[in-house]
């Protein structure tokens, strides 16, 4: 079987006080943005030579502004609705365009590479659903082969019952699934383990 492998990237456009307001409520809204944008910088390279098509929505409005080049990266606006029904949109036009495995990763987490998404389409190759589990509770990466829309319905999102959620739903339906390593998402200031000024060229 060919595999047609597509990642989308969930992200916001930077811009100050829209970012990050969590981690904003302990910086500032300033310090929050400029750790968002090396955040996204750091998904950026991450993702850039990935060796599967590239398709980045954005929250609010589409940003064309030298991050996601369009020779690298398609850009899609998110869908109305809570994250869940956000993100089964994206899957399902994905899978509507042909794609046969697809991975979804926000631009949250320092600790994400290009080895780990790799290994999350080579998990599809023989499980139906691959997840990211994050140290709060959340995921940082889901994919899947086809669409399960139960994985995106009734969830509390944001917080530390949707890992739990979404493992449940998943072994209810019976899917073949497989757990990637534990990272650290970024929403806090202590969750900022790392010199977000270093990399600035």
């Amino acid at each position: 079987m060919n595999h047609k492998n597509l990642l989308l990237l969930f992200v916001r456009a930077p811009e100050l006080g829209k970012v990050k307001t969590r981690l904003a409520e302990a910086v500032g809204p300033e310090v929050a943005l400029e750790i968002y944008i090396h955040l996204l910088q750091h998904t950026r390279q991450i993702t850039e030579k990935l060796t599967a098509d590239k398709a980045v929505y954005f929250a609010d409005n589409i940003v064309d502004d030298g991050m996601w080049p369009k020779q690298l990266y398609q850009h899609h606006l998110q869908s109305e609705g809570d994250l869940g029904q956000k993100m089964q949109a994206a899957f399902e036009a994905a899978f509507a365009a042909g794609y046969s495995s697809v991975v979804i990763i926000g631009s949250d987490c320092k600790q994400l590479t290009q080895e780990i998404i790799e290994q999350a389409f080579d998990a599809l190759r023989t499980h139906e659903v691959v997840l990211g589990p994050a140290l709060d509770g959340g995921y940082y990466l889901l994919g899947m082969n086809k669409l399960y829309p139960e994985l995106f319905r009734d969830k509390q999102w944001s917080t530390s019952e949707v890992l739990p959620a979404t493992i449940y739903d998943v072994e209810r339906l019976h899917l073949s699934h497989k757990l990637l390593p534990e990272l650290s998402d970024v929403d806090h200031l202590e969750d900022v383990d790392f010199d977000w000024k270093a990399d600035e060229e």
